[in-house]
């Protein structure tokens, strides 16, 4: 298949040697990584079809957009490295004949540990295949997606999994880097409070384990649905100081 695949890493250790074995069929693997201190580098040198290249992390978007001037190919399949393709997936990826007028999303299926999340979190439907001389990701530091206006947008069936998270320290780690990057991005253009932090954080619990029904998924429901309200609790939280901080 003329398709690479970009990777963009940060301390993926108990991720992406699974990551990397669903992918042994791709001649062409970069993982781009920005700034790991555990051994995701070492655990990627063992795969001879990986090129694995350090650099700066400078917002999901750009960052993404950076990892694929690494590839050698113009089709580009962005994954992230706790993404595991399906053999079906890849059967299904190489029966297709891509066409520059389009751009292609995947199916992917979210797990809490081993278990699949199937009300907290739907399977998400997301643009992932593209050509990279057609379009790129957005320049969003976060919520990023492949600029997909004026391009045919064609499904994938099969499944890709997907295990963002294996312990609660998992979601504390990425809340505190997500609410970060979400107030440096909206400082002076958004205006937010105590109180707006607290309704939005009250609201997110609320609809992930009433609305969305996340107590039908057990204990990894009450952690997900909390992970969300403290979340937004902390997103509208860091705004709030960071517009403190322009006022002075």
């Amino acid at each position: 298949m003329l398709i690479s695949v970009a990777i963009i890493a940060k301390d993926a250790e108990k991720t992406i040697a699974s990551t990397l074995e669903s992918l042994k069929v791709f001649e062409d693997v970069v993982i781009y990584d920005n700034g790991s201190t555990d051994n995701t580098k070492s655990i990627c040198k063992e795969y001879e079809n990986v090129n694995y290249v350090v650099g700066e992390f400078s917002g999901f978007g750009p960052t993404k957009n950076k990892a694929a001037e690494f590839c050698k190919h113009d089709w580009i399949l962005s994954l992230d490295a706790d993404e595991v393709l399906t053999a079906e997936f890849i059967e299904e990826l190489k029966s297709i004949d891509l066409k520059d007028e389009n751009v292609y999303t995947i199916n992917r299926v979210n797990y809490y540990k081993k278990q699949k999340i199937t009300h907290c979190w739907a399977n998400d439907i997301i643009v992932r295949v593209y050509n990279r001389k057609k379009t790129a990701f957005n320049d969003l530091h976060v919520h990023e997606k492949v600029i997909n206006e004026g391009f045919n947008t064609v499904g994938l069936k099969s499944e890709v999994n997907h295990f963002p998270y294996s312990t609660v320290t998992d979601f504390i780690i990425k809340l505190d880097r997500y609410s970060t990057i979400f107030a440096k991005d909206n400082a002076g253009k958004k205006s937010s409070s105590p109180l707006k932090a607290i309704l939005n954080a009250k609201f997110s619990f609320f609809k992930t384990y009433i609305i969305k029904r996340g107590f039908l998924d057990g204990y990894a429901g009450l952690v997900i649905a909390f992970s969300h309200m403290a979340t937004n609790f902390y997103k509208y939280i860091k705004l709030y100081e960071a517009n403190k901080e322009l006022e002075k």
